[in-house]
């Protein structure tokens, strides 16, 4: 049986990791995840890194690397997280979320994870705080106005 890869994305900005609370389906709905989505034929992980923030949340990525692991879903797909850098846009629940949340490393733990998505979690927090994440490889500048678009 051949696996579907769903990509999600630990994005960080000033030292914070994005967190999306699910509103759809009804069996996820509430809990919080890293925003991805799954692959199309053809798509590499990045372009599907890319493509779903822009869907689901209305921002601009730069993905960086993606983290070791792969974590199970449902019978026939695969989780594979990358890690990102927000370049442009402020996130907002578009798609299959209510609400979206930056996050401290010390506040990761004040949300109510997905079980799959908390290795993933993990490992982004421990990059964040070590500084082994590239997550600060460029200012956010947009490139139509030449400013710096970080939020605080």
């Amino acid at each position: 049986m051949t696996e579907r890869v769903v990509v999600g994305g630990a994005v960080f900005d000033q030292g914070r990791l994005l967190a999306a609370r699910r509103s759809a389906p009804p069996e996820l709905a509430g809990r919080w995840e890293l925003p991805g989505g799954k692959a199309e034929p053809g798509e590499t992980p990045a372009q599907t890194l890319v493509r779903e923030l822009r869907e689901e949340l209305g921002i601009e990525v730069e993905p960086l690397e993606p983290l070791p692991g792969q974590w199970p879903l449902k019978p026939g797909y695969v989780l594979h997280v990358w890690t990102a850098a927000l370049r442009t846009g402020v996130p907002r629940p578009l798609e299959d979320h209510d609400e979206v949340r930056w996050l401290a490393p010390e506040a990761v733990d004040e949300v109510d994870w997905l079980d799959e998505d908390r290795p993933a979690v993990a490992e982004a927090v421990r990059r964040l705080v070590s500084g082994g994440a590239r997550h600060e490889a460029a200012p956010n500048v947009s490139p139509r106005s030449g400013r710096d678009d970080s939020r605080p």
